[in-house]
């Protein structure tokens, strides 16, 4: 049997681990700037799992090492059967409650994220229609935007702190709409329209990209966010999207 001496020192291996993995993963800027609420959420969201999981995969982690350690085979035993050893009812109930409800706690959680990500705010909210084609994205500002004629632009404008209903279509083939500092990505599909909802809350321009291999030129099908202030997105609006865009 292992000793209290040698289980003790595994369990503050354990927890030295268990700290060092969840610091790494607060300390590290895995994502790329947060720029809108549902980026905000979706990252703390992030966290929690994070939190949740580190110290689980420790866990199993460090009892597999232990075991291969403490109780692996020596010289001269390599025909010698292990000790039978009955199964204990109450550490396999709770090895099995546990994750469960861990679990369960965690689904919970990131339904109570996506629910908010995609709830419509009691405010203005505007309409952009996002049409995907080999291999270009263009966005399109109905009536309701412009309070005037519609029309379309290759660069995607959006005011600062409103939300924005994307609806979203492909031309030809699936591709993913995918705006990274959003933390929101859908797919375009051919036949049926898609939406999501974001609110911008950072000021600054952000790639758009397409995350789904849509075919030989999928790596430049490439565009640009800009965030503005919405007394600028307004006179952008007025001037028809001015030299970046095309009468729709």
């Amino acid at each position: 049997m292992p000793s209290r001496r040698s289980i003790a020192a595994t369990g503050v291996a354990a927890l030295i681990a268990t700290a060092i993995g969840i610091a790494l993963s607060y300390a590290i800027h895995w994502f790329p700037v947060q720029a809108s609420t549902q980026a905000k959420n979706t990252d703390t969201l992030y966290h929690v799992l994070a939190i949740a999981s580190i110290p689980i995969f420790v866990l199993v982690v460090t009892v597999i090492l232990f075991s291969v350690w403490h109780f692996r085979m020596k010289p001269g035993q390599e025909l010698q059967d292990g000790p039978p050893i009955h199964g204990n009812t109450r550490l396999e109930v709770l090895w099995t409650a546990f994750p469960a409800a861990l679990l369960l706690g965690l689904v919970s959680y990131s339904f109570v994220v996506l629910h908010d990500n995609e709830r419509k705010p009691a405010g203005k909210e505007i309409v952009v229609e996002v049409t995907g084609q080999q291999f270009a994205w263009t966005y399109q500002y109905p009536p309701s935007v412009t309070g005037g004629a519609p029309f379309s632009s290759t660069q995607l404008y959006l005011p600062n702190n409103e939300s924005v209903d994307f609806a979203i279509r492909s031309k030809d083939v699936i591709h993913a709409f995918w705006i990274p500092a959003f933390r929101l990505q859908i797919d375009a599909v051919p036949g049926i329209t898609t939406h999501y909802r974001a609110t911008p809350d950072r000021i600054g321009s952000y790639p758009v990209v397409c995350n789904l291999l849509c075919g030989v030129g999928h790596s430049t099908m490439r565009s640009t966010v800009h965030v503005v202030a919405p007394a600028r997105f307004e006179a952008w609006v007025r001037s028809g999207g001015a030299s970046q865009s095309s009468t729709g």
